[in-house]
């Protein structure tokens, strides 16, 4: 009895020694390779920079932009545009992709850094949107901002049997621009700053007016409804 209790605390002890070699080797290799993998990810999203900017530009400081990261480009002391990390979650997973502008903003290239999706229809993402062959699907040169599939109402044709991946990429492209357009104020004026419509002087006027306000500005819709003349009229379309 004591001989088999013997073997079974053996047997457990052996059974833990192996588990805490085992893991320590496997937490050796991944710090191992984790160095590895971060200097891959960091040379593939340097190639992808340089890959949706002109040639010869120089980088400036990135700035981070609602939780992309932009980075401003200058070619021969001028500003050339800026190349924009961006991401959105597609149908398998996070899309991750760097985005080119030039100064006024249209698509220069992308690069897809990062994606999960179905292999043979959504990773078609990867060079779908800038198939020059294919204008209703190509993007480069567009203006982005609102840049959305046909089945949407858009102008663009979405990856066959793969509409969820193409409207995330659409997204994450549109998000990019949101963010170059961000930091392209914040470059210009020192702050950031929001776009508000200026509020035009109302001019009261009357029947009496004959078409215009006393200060000379005409009577019309354009006064807002604030036209009595005006009022009455639609009043009398309804």
């Amino acid at each position: 009895m004591n001989k088999l209790e013997s073997s079974f605390k053996n047997m457990v002890l052996s059974l833990v020694i192996i588990s805490v070699v085992a893991a320590g080797a496997l937490a050796g290799v991944y710090i191992l390779t984790l160095k590895t993998i971060e200097a891959q990810k960091t040379q593939k999203q340097q190639a992808a920079i340089l890959a949706v900017l002109p040639e010869g530009v120089e980088l400036g400081e990135a700035q981070d932009v609602n939780d992309m990261i932009v980075y401003p480009a200058t070619l021969n002391g001028e500003p050339a545009g800026a190349a924009v990390q961006t991401e959105a979650n597609g149908f398998g997973g996070p899309q991750k992709v760097m985005v080119g502008f030039d100064q006024e903003g249209r698509i220069i290239n992308y690069e897809v850094l990062e994606h999960q999706e179905t292999p043979g229809l959504g990773d078609k993402i990867v060079s779908w949107f800038k198939n020059a062959d294919k204008p209703a699907q190509n993007i480069l040169g567009r203006q982005a901002g609102k840049l959305t599939v046909s089945k949407d109402g858009g102008d663009v044709d979405a990856i066959t049997a793969a509409t969820i991946s193409s409207r995330a990429f659409l997204k994450a492209v549109n998000k990019a621009y949101a963010a170059f357009l961000n930091d392209h104020t914040e470059a210009h004026t020192g702050a950031s700053q929001q776009v508000h419509p200026v509020e035009q002087p109302v001019h009261e006027c009357d029947h009496h007016c004959q078409g215009q306000h006393e200060d000379g500005h005409k009577c019309d819709g354009h006064c807002g409804g604030n036209c009595k003349h005006h009022q009455e009229k639609e009043a009398n379309n309804e």
